[in-house]
């Protein structure tokens, strides 16, 4: 269990020891101070993941200045400690004046144990995720300097999958990313191709999946001026735009059976021809593919050839979902809630612990996509400094009872309760039933128009 440690400040004697049996019983190690001087020599000394102190002390019994005299001293020695305030005087303004010199929280005496436990374990919470995400930043910064883009993985299952990348990135072997939907295949390429000896070459992006057998070698590998009735101009291709570097191949599962063959040649060869040419070309072109389709099914089900997957995945890179990654959920959500908050000009600093607990028990169907988008709307309808459970506007993706009947459908009968579900939560708004479900808009329609909706 990770170690919690509070400093605690109040210049009752009663208060500090009734605080330090109540707090050391929830599993925390508790330090005590009696006057703000105390408070700032104990910060200076040591670190602590949360500060809970009184607003009132022996020189000033009432106002409550002393505290927010402190506060604004605590700020100048770390500002990403969590500090929650005691006041016995219930006063609403002192406590968002309190908020405004830098507390995350408070509450009055006398206090209620539950709640008090409650706001502490998710200021302890955040402020560890704060902490995280500014060192990462630190480490990033130095990344990015080195161009590589940063990444926000630091929970136990992503370590193999990060120690696997540091691996394999400097290779030319073709990687397949799998995982959910929105669970960050595409920052895994950029970050891969980064990492490689090919980053001063191009890195280039396409959906195959999203294209139709009308357009896919015209998209892929070019045409000349004639090749067909709108062929007005030459037009260079995907594979060839991205010689010397990396073509980055998402939905690579959705490919027609019939354009399969056509990709594997290149993959093989590294010759194409342009479409209404016989010149043929060559291209250097290292491969990354990405899908979240169980390929071994598609396979056995002959909808991906096997030749094909061979060519694709001599690594193959598996993306844990987003609510098996722990303690990387606060560190995300911290991390958008900052950039959105620069984004939106808005001044919001952090969670309520409802908000927190919520983060942490959702289920995340649509991953990092939907956390991002969460936050972000979040963001746009913060009440205060801090953001509310109900304006994260998570609801259950089932209703009572559905998951148990959900598990007794087949794969296409439950993708179509959980699309049906989504378009009634979002009123049949598509865009945000996509968010919802961490799909794009255009395979949202996919999906609509496969299951007759």
């Amino acid at each position: 269990m990770t170690p919690k440690h509070i400093l605690v400040a109040d210049d009752q004697t009663d208060v500090l020891g009734a605080l330090r049996l109540l707090l050391k019983g929830e599993g925390w190690e508790v330090t005590t101070t009696t006057s703000p001087g105390g408070v700032l020599r104990a910060l200076e000394a040591d670190q602590f993941d949360v500060l809970l102190m009184d607003m009132n002390y022996t020189m000033d019994t009432t106002s409550g200045v002393e505290g927010l005299d402190l506060l604004s001293r605590i700020a100048g020695l770390d500002s990403s400690l969590p500090v929650i305030v005691m006041t016995a005087w219930g006063s609403v303004e002192g406590a968002v004046e309190a908020m405004r010199r830098g507390a995350r929280d408070y509450v009055e005496k006398p206090w209620d144990n539950a709640r008090l436990m409650a706001t502490l374990g998710a200021q302890f919470e955040l402020g560890r995720a704060l902490r995280r995400a500014r060192r990462l930043e630190d480490e990033n910064r130095l990344l990015r300097a080195d161009g590589l883009p940063g990444l926000i993985a630091e929970s136990p299952v992503m370590q193999p999958v990060l120690d696997l990348m540091e691996r394999i990135a400097p290779s030319d072997a073709n990687v397949l990313v799998t995982g959910e939907h929105g669970t960050g295949k595409e920052v895994v390429a950029h970050w891969i191709h980064a990492a490689s000896k090919r980053s001063d070459k191009p890195l280039v992006t396409v959906n195959v999946g999203g294209l139709s057998e009308g357009v896919f070698e015209s998209e892929l590998f070019g045409h000349v001026k004639g090749a067909f009735t709108d062929a007005k101009t030459d037009r260079v291709g995907r594979f060839e735009t991205a010689d010397g570097g990396t073509l980055f191949l998402d939905e690579i599962a959705n490919v027609p059976w019939a354009q399969q063959a056509k990709l594997l040649r290149v993959l093989q060869t590294g010759e194409l021809e342009l479409v209404g040419s016989s010149r043929t070309i060559k291209v250097d072109v290292r491969v990354i593919s990405a899908t979240n389709a169980d390929v071994q099914a598609e396979v056995t089900g002959g909808r991906l050839r096997e030749d094909l997957l061979f060519r694709l995945n001599t690594i193959e890179i598996a993306l844990p979902p987003l609510r098996e990654r722990g303690s990387d959920i606060i560190a995300l959500a911290v991390h958008y809630l900052q950039r959105h908050s620069a984004r939106y000009d808005k001044a919001v600093e952090g969670f309520e612990p409802a908000a927190t607990q919520a983060l942490m028990e959702y289920h995340w169907p649509g991953n990092v996509r939907q956390l991002d988008h969460a936050v972000e709307r979040a963001v746009l309808m913060a009440r205060g400094s801090s953001i509310q459970a109900d304006e994260l506007g998570l609801r259950p993706t089932l209703e009572p009872g559905e998951e148990a009947e959900l598990a007794e459908l087949t794969l296409d009968q439950a993708e179509r309760v959980l699309i049906q579900d989504a378009l009634r939560r979002c009123d049949g708004n598509v865009t945000e039933a996509a968010h919802s479900l961490g799909l794009s808009r255009s395979a949202l329609y996919r999906r609509l128009k496969a299951h007759g909706l």
